[in-house]
């Protein structure tokens, strides 16, 4: 079966700490794909916060997930710290895109990597909008993924 290859970044301007809680294990015993994705989530959030945005309100617009590629490497079990870094780059007319690398930093090895495509919303209206300039700031911190 092919599988997808996600390539990391070269470096992740932030890093969210967050531990695996029993209620994110599968029956697997391991972090389940869809509390990966909601850790994924809180990591987004924490990265508009440390910026001055929310999901409801980045730079005056939205936001809403298009699209998510996760490619999984490694288990995580109940009381592991994960570091979730984040990137956004790729900025274009109506979005962008989030480039995440989840680790173990009790040993390095990554748990994840991990996309997701985000649009800028207008939830009244229901329809895309353009990005606002005011997104730019979101792209300082982010570099094109390693080849």
């Amino acid at each position: 079966m092919p599988r997808i290859r996600l390539k990391p970044l070269a470096r992740y301007g932030f890093a969210f700490d967050i531990r695996v809680r029993v209620t994110d294990l599968n029956y697997g015993g391991h972090l389940g794909n869809d509390r990966l994705l909601s850790l994924l989530h809180e990591s987004r959030a924490a990265f508009l916060s440390s910026h001055g945005m929310t999901e409801q309100d980045c730079a005056g617009v939205s936001l809403t997930m298009g699209d998510a590629v996760i490619q999984y490497q490694a288990e995580a079990f109940a009381g592991e710290i994960l570091r979730i870094e984040v990137a956004a780059a790729e900025p274009a007319g109506c979005g962008f895109r989030l480039f995440y690398r989840v680790t173990r930093p009790s040993d390095g090895a990554v748990v994840a990597l991990a996309e997701t495509g985000m649009a800028a919303f207008d939830y009244t209206e229901r329809r895309i909008r353009p990005l606002p300039d005011g997104v730019a700031v979101l792209f300082q911190e982010g570099s094109p993924p390693v080849e």
